[in-house]
Formats: structure tokens, C-alpha cells, sequence
């Protein structure tokens, strides 16, 4: 039989939930012994896999690239957890959403620049007008609130996700 396949994304974030995933230290190879990582920004895959059984989605979706994204792992994931407060609420991301995308870009590459001041015409991914939670833009499964999650918290959700449970994110065996 073969392993669940496991992948994590990372959106408009600060990588801070990756970070506490890093941080269930030796849980996080309990977890990788029953499962295959075949996706993430911590190892060097370059391409979305078709049919990964679990996602951990960082981050808010921001961009045109954060949203040609977010559509084509929800497409090849069967269940999708939208992984920290950016990716839940759009959080510190989301801040932006008033100012707008022309004044934001504009105070960050004309007013606060010194030399050649001008917009990034390339590497820079296009803005979306509004930075907005994953659960508005597709079908979110499973919501794993933090900034960021605690390790026991994202072992705990990764452990009853791989072993058919529906993760008590809101349950008191999480010290809430």
C-alpha cells in the first residue's frame, strides 16, 4: 500500500508556519515515516504533483501567480488546509487591502527609493487587487489557525489527517 502524499504551499506569507512545522523536530520524521513529501518550498520539487491527498497552504492569495496557484492545487488536492492566519484571515498580508494596489507600489518603489526609483517591470508577480483568504478564492477542508500554528497543533492535525481522523482544531487538546 502506498503512503499518503503530502505537500505544503506557500502563498503571500512570511514562511513563519512553514518554520513552526520545521519545529515538531524529530514528530516531523513520525510524520514523513507514513507519508511521502512531494511538494514543498523546503525540498527541491519544482512541479505540482497530480493527486496529493494532503496540502498545508501558507499565506494569503495576493497575486495573479498566488491565484493561478491556489486554483491549480485545489484541483489536484484531495483535502486542502489552509494553514496559518494568513492563509484563515488574510492577516498581515490583508493590511494592505485599504491602501490599495497603485499607492502601495508607488510608496514602496518611488517615494521610499534613493536610487533609480521606479515599478519592478519583472520578478515582482502582479497584484491582485485585494489580498484575500484561501477559503474565498477555493474549497478550503480544514482550518489551522495561528500566527503561526504551534508544532503540537500541526502534528497533532497532520496525525489525525494521516490517520483517517478529522483533525479538533478547536478542542482542548490543543490548550485553548
Amino acid at each position: 500500500m502506498s503512503k499518503p502524499r503530502v505537500a505544503t504551499v506557500w502563498l503571500d506569507g512570511c514562511s513563519g508556519c512553514h518554520m513552526s512545522l520545521i519545529d515538531m523536530d524529530e514528530r516531523i520524521l513520525d510524520i514523513f515515516e507514513r507519508a511521502d513529501l512531494v511538494y514543498s518550498p523546503l525540498v527541491d520539487y519544482k512541479d505540482y504533483p497530480e493527486d496529493v491527498d494532503v496540502c498545508l497552504v501558507e499565506g494569503a492569495v495576493s497575486s495573479e501567480e498566488d491565484l493561478h496557484k491556489i486554483k491549480m492545487v485545489r484541483e489536484r488536492t484531495k483535502t486542502l488546509v489552509s494553514f496559518g492566519d494568513c492563509a484563515v484571515t488574510s492577516n498581515v498580508p490583508g493590511m494592505r487591502n485599504p491602501i490599495g494596489v497603485a499607492p502601495l507600489l508607488d510608496r514602496a518603489y518611488r517615494e521610499n527609493v534613493t536610487l533609480n526609483p521606479q515599478m519592478p517591470s519583472e520578478i515582482v508577480p502582479k497584484l491582485l487587487p485585494t489580498s484575500t483568504p484561501v477559503h474565498r478564492v477555493v474549497k478550503v477542508d480544514v482550518f489551522l489557525p495561528g500566527c503561526p500554528p504551534s508544532a503540537d497543533l500541526i502534528y497533532t492535525m497532520l496525525d489525525d489527517l494521516l490517520a483517517g481522523r478529522v483533525p479538533d482544531v478547536a478542542g482542548s487538546r490543543f490548550g485553548r
